[in-house]
């Protein structure tokens, strides 16, 4: 059949007005209600860990840079508690937002502190208070332990010269991101916090917010693909 001009105009038309498809990694893909949180292993620095479903996960918590207004300094990290998100202060008013997970209701803190010690798979020596409240803990957990709570990564957080007792780490549980769940430290999925070890050295500023998302507006912008998940 012979196409006419108006149907090859038709035709451009509908094509410009369809949606593009992102093939790259940060492209937010349509949530799955079943199926397993974790997809597979991969091994890092000689541990063989459990990798997580991103399709499983709502696409609100995946990695991606957004427009970020705030006066703190490039290279801060900031958290806003209530509503689970971290963001790294980049150049050009953008961060890089993380869903995390934040402390149950009495765990939550607030404050400013630095990261003065970072380590690859921690090993996990839960507080008196938690042993307390659960005597049945173990002393410790091995880094690199399925059941190490900690999982890939932990950066301390200081006060001046004292520890605050308090983390970023990763976590083994990825359904809890985006809830109150911890006892007062940070979560963040094993692939997201390898991803911010990498970014923050000793001495970075982190800020937690009970709220900070007005500063933060949604607009996605555009990278490439090593900042996807």
């Amino acid at each position: 059949m012979m196409k006419t001009r108006r149907d090859v105009l038709v035709a451009g038309l509908t094509a410009l007005a369809a949606p593009a498809v992102s093939t790259s990694a940060w492209a937010a893909k349509p949530k799955k209600t079943t199926g397993s949180y974790f997809l597979g292993t991969a091994v890092d620095n000689g541990v063989t860990y459990r990798t997580t479903n991103f399709d499983r996960i709502d696409p609100k918590w995946r990695k991606q840079v957004v427009k970020y207004f705030s006066n703190e300094p490039q290279g801060t990290v900031v958290v806003d508690t209530l509503h689970h998100m971290l963001y790294l202060i980049m150049e050009n008013k953008t961060a890089i937002r993380y869903g995390i997970a934040v402390g149950k209701e009495g765990f939550k803190w607030y404050g400013r502190a630095t990261i003065e010690n970072k380590v690859l798979w921690p090993k996990w020596i839960p507080p008196k208070e938690m042993i307390a409240r659960h005597p049945e803990l173990p002393p410790f957990v091995d880094g690199g332990s399925m059941k190490n709570p900690l999982s890939a990564r932990a950066m301390y957080l200081f006060n001046g010269n004292a520890d605050t007792g308090y983390r970023i780490h990763g976590t083994i549980n990825p359904e809890s991101i985006g809830t109150d769940a911890s006892s007062g430290c940070i979560r963040m999925f094993p692939e997201y916090v390898m991803d911010l070890y990498q970014r923050c050295p000793i001495g970075t500023a982190v800020w937690v917010l009970p709220h900070i998302a007005d500063q933060a507006a949604g607009l996605k912008l555009p990278v490439d693909p090593t900042i996807g998940q």
